[in-house]
């Protein structure tokens, strides 16, 4: 029987077949979906302004503070009904455009603007003297279906001027609304209607407030 010789084919000239047949089928594999950017929420365009509203005395305001656990970006949420109280967990596709604490902070400097000359702390120039310190800021849920938007906020108002800064008042304030939806958007708007109502509430409070004696 005679057989017949054929050449050899060089360990290059495999490895080049061999990496060609690879890329050919992996160009048929489907290619990654692209990154999905979480959805970004703030509070909406601020409160309008009472077309009559008085001035008050002058006010000093830098903005609202804020533990670490809520100063980020997350829109948090608590599962009540899994005995998750005491576990606030982040929306991984949603979030705020700033930290909560900044954007409750810009719509109340805004409306105590309509009632008030409000200025930086340590002008020397106001009056009173507000701080405010966010101790919640959450969707809370009840049960699968059901949530509420609960914003917590503790206030104190000093008169800077006075002998040893007096104390004016303080007080805690909070509000709770229903969320339409059982999901990051539905929590985003209950927060906001939250913050305008605790917004509103406050300034009715500091506007309540006795004038600071010298």
């Amino acid at each position: 029987m005679n057989f017949i010789a054929y050449p050899a084919i060089p360990m290059s000239a495999k490895a080049v077949f061999c990496s060609m047949v690879l890329l050919l089928s992996g160009c048929a594999l489907p290619l990654p979906d692209k990154p999905v950017r979480p959805a970004a929420y703030d509070l909406g365009p601020p409160l309008a302004a009472p077309a009559d509203a008085a001035r008050g005395a002058s006010l000093a305001f830098d903005g609202v503070e804020a533990p670490a656990a809520i100063d980020t970006n997350a829109i948090v949420y608590r599962l009540l009904y899994a005995g998750g109280s005491q576990q606030p967990r982040p929306y991984a596709q949603a979030r705020w455009s700033m930290a909560p604490a900044q954007l409750v902070g810009q719509r109340l400097r805004a409306a105590l603007a309509a009632t008030h000359p409000v200025l930086d702390s340590g002008s020397g120039l106001a009056v009173l003297e507000m701080r405010a310190e966010l101790d919640e800021f959450a969707q809370v849920f009840a049960s699968p279906e059901a949530s509420e938007g609960v914003v917590r906020l503790r206030v104190t108002v000093t008169a800077p001027q006075a002998r040893q800064g007096r104390l004016l008042g303080q007080r805690s304030f909070v509000q709770r609304v229903p969320a339409p939806t059982p999901d990051a958007a539905g929590g985003a708007q209950a927060l906001r209607e939250a913050t305008d109502a605790l917004v509103r509430e406050v300034v009715d409070w500091v506007s309540t407030l006795p004038a600071p004696r010298s």
